[in-house]
């Protein structure tokens, strides 16, 4: 039997707090999820440094890849002999699924900011390089690897097999909404993801979902909007990314001016150059930057000491609604008093902005198409959600930004209690939000 075609002798399950279980049955994807490029994602937190503000968020990338894979196999269970879909496509989009955040660093998104990473472009790297995954994937056929790439670079040919994995009502996103909310336990993120899968049905070039099921889709974006304002864009979580950007920004620059750490960063040194090959990228996890951050509290120099100490204990920054559009004037005068104080601006004193947009169709024009989602009507025509919906109408094409200002509160508390700098500082930052 073909390599692509072989089962395994009996299904495999993992028993998932989310879907109850996920259940593998091709060898190829039992193959996979062992290769050590894969199981590097149990060392990687899904939600970043969000665990400091929702103690339960400490699931993983590993868990998180497990979900997304079984939410698309249980689409094509579906999707079995219906019109315009090719079961040949089926272990291709399992595949995709299963492998779609290989690329992703430790704390992901701060992390790329600070050292000019793309997760997607070692995603790339993972399937086409000298790994276990190439070879795993390779021996499905010639070629095999690039288009599992393909599908996850949303460049593959058909685009039915890209929308599972990337759209607006994607197998990503539905996990994500619902593994997030239970790990951090709030109620925001739930849906009728059953509901949703029912009446999901595959026409030429996307998933479309019938009228009937326009609810369930309705309740699905709005847990969408409402876990991006209540938990990944938390202000807790972003005071924590702040120090986390400032601490490798920090560390970086020390090592520019040829700092002499107490010990050598060696996992980080290739980041900090900016030549970062693959090998590097895969030796460096969570629990290796976390050693450094355990490490970098014992360091000579004053400010990296203390934003390491900062992270590793949640002595985390305070925050107050900040609009530097519109406040350029007060932040120039805080930045100068800073400074004054002998408080180093550049690291104590930042402007956080957050936005989102939690649904829209295509706009002529933009830079990024986002595929709209599409009802499938009685009559076999297709309706765009916001035209049928009221409650998405509402929020089509809505951004919604957010600013705020971090600030060491107990540092601006030491300084002397009769010193006009303090005096002044405290009154721009007057009165601070309560964390």
């Amino acid at each position: 039997m073909a390599y692509k075609d072989e089962q395994l002798n009996e299904e495999k399950v993992f028993k998932d707090p989310v879907h109850r279980y996920v259940h593998v049955q091709d060898r190829v994807i039992w193959d996979l999820i062992a290769a050590p490029e894969f199981q590097r994602l149990r060392r990687i937190k899904q939600l970043g440094t969000t665990y400091l503000t929702f103690h339960g968020a400490e699931h993983s990338r590993f868990n998180h890849s497990l979900g997304v894979y079984e939410i698309v196999r249980r689409i094509l269970y579906n999707f079995q002999g219906r019109p315009h879909w090719n079961p040949d496509e089926r272990l291709l989009c399992l595949c995709a699924a299963l492998l779609h955040d290989l690329g992703h660093g430790p704390f992901s998104h701060s992390f790329e900011k600070v050292f000019k990473l793309d997760h997607e472009y070692f995603t790339k790297q993972i399937i086409a390089g000298d790994t276990e995954i190439n070879r795993i994937l390779e021996r499905v056929s010639p070629g095999f690897s690039k288009k599992v790439a393909d599908v996850i670079n949303k460049t593959y040919e058909d685009k039915l097999v890209v929308s599972l994995i990337s759209s607006q009502i994607d197998a990503d996103r539905m996990d994500y909404l619902q593994r997030d909310a239970y790990f951090t336990g709030v109620s925001y993120g739930h849906f009728d993801m059953e509901r949703i899968l029912r009446v999901m049905r595959p026409i030429e070039d996307q998933v479309v979902i019938k009228s009937s099921g326009m609810h369930a889709v309705e309740d699905y974006i709005m847990s969408r909007y409402q876990m991006y304002w209540q938990v990944y864009f938390h202000p807790v979580t972003r005071s924590a990314e702040v120090i986390l950007s400032k601490i490798l920004h920090r560390a970086k620059y020390l090592f520019e001016q040829n700092y002499t750490f107490k010990l050598k960063p060696i996992h980080f040194i290739s980041f900090f150059k900016e030549q970062v090959d693959l090998s590097d990228y895969l030796k460096l996890d969570e629990s290796i930057v976390s050693y450094y951050f355990q490490l970098w509290q014992e360091e000579d120099d004053d400010i990296l000491r203390d934003l390491c100490e900062r992270f590793v204990n949640r002595r985390l920054f305070k925050y107050i609604e900040f609009n530097p559009n519109q406040q350029m004037n007060e932040w120039m005068e805080l930045y100068r008093l800073f400074q004054e104080a002998g408080i180093d601006p550049e690291y104590y004193l930042v402007v956080d902005s957050s936005s989102d947009l939690p649904y829209d169709f295509y706009r002529p024009g933009e830079e990024e198409e986002r595929l709209p989602i599409h009802l499938l009507m009685p009559d076999g025509g297709l309706k765009e959600l916001s035209r049928h919906s009221d409650i998405v109408e509402s929020i089509s094409g809505k951004k919604r930004t957010d600013h705020k200002l971090y600030f060491p509160k107990d540092m601006l508390e030491s300084l002397k209690e009769d010193s006009p700098v303090k005096s002044r500082i405290r009154e721009l930052l007057s009165p601070v939000s309560r964390q």
